[in-house]
C-alpha cells in the first residue's frame, strides 16, 4: 500500500475532531480553554542572554549531533537526574531533537524491519495515545496496535498480556511516562516486565518521557527508563528515551529536545537524520544547554503546576483523581464528549473529550473507546484562569 493510503487509515486530530464536536455552539460565558496541553512559562533572563551571546551561529549550519557544550550539558543531565553513574556517553549514547515530536515520528524510518515473524511488523502504542505514534508506524509501514489504558491496569498498557503471535510480530512500543492523558507513572517493576518482553520478543522500547520533571508531593519521583535499564541491563539493549524542554522548562516554542539510549541505535538514527533530519539551530542548543545545567527554574515551574494541582482538588474534591506526574486531569464524567459540549454551552469552558485521543477496542461500539468516559483538563494557563474555570466545572460536575 502507498504512503498516502496508510496515512488515510489516521483519523483526524484530538483538535480537529473537537471543532466538529462543537461546530457552531456558542459558549455560554466568556470562553476559557482547558482543552490544549501547552504550557506558557516564561523566558527565564537566563535563556535571553544566552540567545543574545550565540546568534551569530545562526550563520553557520549546525551539525547533527549538536555541539560538544550541548552534548556535555544533556549528558550531566541524564547522568544526574536519573542517578545513572556515568552511564549516557554524551558522544554516543544521545542526539538532539527539534522538540520530541519529530524524534518520536522519524525514529522509525531507520529501525523498521520490512517484516517481523513472516508479516507485517506491529507497533505498539498506549490508548488513548500521542497521536504522532499512529503516524509514525503507519508512515514506516508498520501495523499499529492501540493497546488499552485503564483504571483496572493504573492507566498503563498491558503489553505483556498479548497474544505469543502479536508479540512474535512487534517491532516496538511507544510507552509514554508519566502518561499523557492520565498522568499514569511507570515504576521499577513495569519497566522490568517491558524490558524483559522486548529482550525475548526482540523489540524497541520507545520511552516517552516528557512530563518526568512534573510531579507532585505525595507521589515518588518519576522512573526513568533510563533508570531502570541501568539496574538490570549494560548499555540500554532496545532502549531510546526522549525528553522535552517543552514540559520540563515550559519553553515550547523553543523546540528542542533529546533522544538517549542504546549507541548502535543511536548512531543508526544518527545516520538517518544526517540525511534526511532537521538540525537544531546554534543560538537554540546553546540555550538548551543553559536549561539542561539549571534546576531553579524547573523547581520554580514544579512548585506552579503542585499550586494548580492544590486549587483543583480544593475545588473538585473527590470529582477528580491527583495524577502521579504531567498537567493533566483526567475526569470521569461517563461522557466525555457530551460533557465536553456541556461545559461549553453552559460554561464557556473549552474540554479535550478522552474519546479524541483513544480508539474503539471494539469497531462500532463508541463506549469500547478507553478514552469515552473521560475529559482532558489541561492545567497551564495562570492560576487565577484555571481556577476560574473550575469552579465553572464544578457546577456541572454533580
Amino acid at each position: 500500500m502507498s504512503l498516502s493510503g496508510r496515512l488515510a487509515a489516521l483519523p483526524p486530530g484530538p483538535f480537529a475532531r473537537l471543532s466538529t464536536l462543537l461546530g457552531d455552539l456558542k459558549p455560554g460565558q466568556e470562553p476559557i480553554s482547558l482543552a490544549v496541553g501547552d504550557p506558557s512559562g516564561a523566558v527565564p533572563e537566563f535563556v535571553k542572554d544566552v540567545l543574545a551571546k550565540s546568534i551569530a551561529s545562526f550563520g553557520n549550519y549546525p551539525a547533527i549531533i549538536g555541539t560538544q557544550d550541548w552534548r556535555q550539558a544533556a549528558g550531566e543531565w541524564l547522568n544526574r537526574r536519573f542517578a545513572l553513574n556515568g552511564a549516557i556517553d554524551p558522544d554516543k549514547n544521545l542526539l538532539p531533537l527539534n522538540g520530541t515530536r519529530e524524534g518520536l515520528f522519524s525514529v522509525l524510518f531507520p529501525l523498521m524491519p520490512e517484516s517481523k515473524a513472516g508479516a507485517r511488523p506491529i507497533v505498539a502504542m498506549p490508548n488513548p495515545f500521542y497521536q504522532c505514534y499512529a503516524a509514525a508506524a503507519l508512515a514506516s509501514g508498520a501495523e499499529p496496535l492501540y493497546v488499552p489504558s485503564l483504571k483496572e491496569n493504573g492507566f498503563l498498557p498491558d503489553f505483556a498480556g498479548l497474544p505469543d503471535t502479536t508479540l512474535e510480530r512487534m517491532a516496538a512500543v511507544y510507552i509514554c511516562s508519566p502518561s499523557n492523558p492520565e498522568g499514569a507513572v511507570a515504576d521499577e517493576a513495569y519497566w522490568f516486565n517491558l524490558f524483559r518482553l522486548a529482550e525475548k520478543y526482540d523489540f524497541l522500547v520507545l520511552a516517552d518521557e516528557c512530563y518526568t520533571d512534573i510531579y507532585y508531593s505525595g507521589s515518588a519521583t518519576p522512573m526513568s527508563a533510563l533508570e531502570a535499564s541501568s539496574i538490570g541491563w549494560d548499555g540500554f539493549p532496545r532502549l531510546l528515551s526522549f525528553h522535552s524542554l517543552s514540559k520540563r522548562s515550559g519553553l515550547p516554542g523553543l523546540r528542542s529536545g533529546m533522544v538517549a539510549g542504546d549507541a548502535s541505535l543511536i548512531e543508526k538514527f544518527r545516520a538517518f537524520r544526517n540525511v534526511a533530519g532537521p538540525t537544531v539551530p546554534g543560538p537554540v542548543l546553546a540555550a538548551s544547554a543553559a536549561l539542561w545545567r539549571n534546576e531553579d527554574h524547573v523547581i520554580a515551574n514544579r512548585a506552579a503546576y503542585q499550586e494548580k494541582m492544590d486549587a483543583a482538588e480544593r475545588i473538585l474534591g473527590n470529582r477528580m483523581k491527583r495524577p502521579d506526574g504531567g498537567f493533566f486531569l483526567w475526569l470521569d464524567v461517563g461522557n466525555g464528549e457530551e460533557f465536553a459540549r456541556r461545559a461549553w454551552v453552559e460554561q464557556g469552558v473549552r474540554l479535550l473529550p478522552g474519546a479524541t485521543m483513544g480508539r474503539e477496542i471494539l469497531p462500532g461500539k463508541p463506549q469500547s473507546n478507553p478514552g469515552f468516559s473521560y475529559v482532558r483538563v489541561a492545567l497551564v494557563n495562570d492560576l487565577s484562569t484555571i481556577m476560574t474555570a473550575l469552579e465553572r466545572l464544578r457546577e456541572i460536575l454533580g
